[in-house]
């Protein structure tokens, strides 16, 4: 004899009836239970590869970063050995001018121009030249003040020749980084 055998009818219907809702539940709890795990694991490798990618995009920017960093280095470098190569231009035409206008100061060197020969009107006095490099030519001196001012001038156009050069230096190496 069999168990269901010693129920009557309606109840073996009802133990039949809750064994298949107790299946169908228990498979749809498997179910949920596998689809839990396959969308959790797609959710990890979908998490696994964003993270992957801000890696990526974290390291291109750093590497560019550190692009744009050199770049700038390098400029301010030649920008620098620029300064220095200027500066003693201009520290080396200061140092020759001085020199230059000290020996006006004390005479051991005098300024003088070449004078036309065609102009002989008489106003300046014209000493003709010993030792100098134009055989025949008529000079005149020039007096320590005006010699003085002339030094001064070129001095001042110097500077500003060598400021000039200093400027386009900087905005070729400004212009070339860009």
């Amino acid at each position: 004899m069999r168990f269901g055998d010693l129920m009557p009818a309606p109840y073996r219907l009802m133990v039949k009836s809750v064994l298949l809702i107790a299946l169908a539940g228990t498979s749809a709890a498997i179910t949920w239970q596998v689809q839990d795990w396959r969308y959790g694991s797609r959710l990890n490798e979908q998490s696994r590869l964003h993270t992957e990618t801000l890696n990526q995009l974290n390291l291109a920017s750093a590497a560019q970063q550190r692009a744009e960093q050199d770049k700038r280095l390098a400029l301010e470098q030649r920008l620098a050995s620029s300064e220095q190569t200027h500066y003693r231009a201009l520290s080396d035409a200061q140092r020759d001018q001085g020199r230059l206008r000290d020996r006006l100061a004390t005479a051991d060197l005098r300024l003088s121009v070449l004078l036309d020969a065609t102009t002989g009107n008489g106003s300046v006095s014209a000493t003709t030249a010993t030792g100098g490099v134009v055989h025949g030519s008529t000079r005149a001196e020039l007096a320590p003040a005006h010699a003085q001012r002339i030094i001064g001038i070129t001095d001042d156009g110097d500077r500003g020749l060598i400021a000039l050069a200093a400027c386009q230096a900087y905005a070729d190496e400004i212009s070339r980084k860009r």
